[in-house]
């Protein structure tokens, strides 16, 4: 527990961080040290949370500036080769690899590379680029961004990401759009589901006036503005759909009385329709005494046997208090 001998005060950065500096366009190559973390909950070798069974982890480090504040990845192979964004104006790319008995070993291939305008240049100014939510269907990525809010489509090309060549309607009122506590969740719904595939895009803590958080579908059969219950003081930081429709919620809760806490929500996938409340179980629950951080991100993917998996990442905000983790829990279903 290293990183919380600090005064916890000094964890209020969470959300607000300075970012490093933007450098130049070109891809930058970044060989990442990995960790293997065996244990979730810290000096226990338990391994089920609820229906969730912990697979293994990596604590990642770089001595590179710019690695850090990943918020958001979905693979582009099922549980290796992954795209990612980071909050200060970047995109990294990579793979995880795996030993023999199927746990996280290393990080391979990693590199990043800035956000740029339609000039190619590099976008230098954080509330430009503060990317938050991620989504990935047939090489087009969609990036949700906080404090200049905006959901835009981008063509996947890891050795050369170029700006947006589409800006989505987000339906939501901006008005009802907090400065930073925009957009953290982009996901592709099931396209066998009720949402028939459409984007749904889930808002941090942009609250209506009965406090629930602002969410929308903005394409499909069920279009539409709809809310997310909020429970207790968790914040939404990044969401993902189960097979059966339903949406996986990742939250985070910070305070200085209980410091860094995470949980996992199912949302239930027929709850999500126009001016509905949607709303669902916790399935996991953690605090500073498991292996967490400032949990940002997820995907779900299948194993090759068959498993169903959820990855998680946290976001470091380039703090010497903070880790940038990566997770992988079996999710096993009902």
């Amino acid at each position: 527990m290293r990183r919380w001998t600090a005064p916890l005060a000094a964890l209020a950065v969470l959300a607000f961080a300075a970012p490093a500096a933007a450098g130049s366009a070109s891809v930058e190559p970044i060989a990442v040290s990995s960790r293997p973390i065996t244990q979730f909950r810290i000096g226990s070798a338990e391994k089920m949370f609820g229906p969730l069974e912990f697979a293994g982890g990596l604590e990642m480090t770089a001595p590179v500036r710019d690695f850090g504040a990943l918020s958001a990845f979905r693979f582009l192979e099922p549980g290796a080769a992954f795209i990612g964004v980071a909050d200060t104006g970047f995109w990294f790319f990579g793979a995880i690899e795996h030993d023999e008995a199927g746990r996280p070993s290393s990080v391979a291939g990693f590199r990043m590379q800035p956000m740029v305008d339609a000039s190619g240049k590099a976008i230098a100014k954080k509330w430009e680029v503060d990317a938050e939510g991620l989504a990935v269907k047939d090489g087009i990525a969609t990036v949700g961004f906080e404090r200049n809010h905006r959901i835009a489509q981008f063509r996947v090309d890891a050795d050369d990401m170029k700006a947006p060549f589409r800006q989505l309607d987000f339906l939501v009122p901006a008005r009802e759009l907090r400065q930073n506590r925009g957009f953290e969740t982009v996901a592709h719904a099931n396209a066998d589901g009720p949402l028939r595939g459409a984007l749904v895009a889930v808002s941090e803590k942009s609250l209506d006036k009965q406090g629930n958080v602002f969410a929308a579908v903005l394409d499909g059969p069920r279009k539409g503005v709809f809310t997310v219950k909020r429970d207790g003081d968790f914040d939404i930081t990044d969401g993902a759909f189960l097979p059966n429709g339903d949406l996986l919620l990742l939250e985070r809760s910070f305070s200085i009385a209980t410091g860094v806490r995470m949980r996992l929500r199912r949302i239930v996938g027929d709850s999500i329709a126009p001016g509905a409340v949607a709303d669902g179980p916790v399935l996991m629950q953690a605090d500073m005494s498991y292996q967490i951080d400032n949990m940002e991100g997820m995907d779900v993917w299948r194993r090759a046997d068959g498993a169903l998996m959820v990855s998680l990442i946290s976001d470091d905000n380039h703090s010497i208090l903070q880790r940038n983790l990566y997770l992988e829990f079996i999710l096993h279903e009902p």
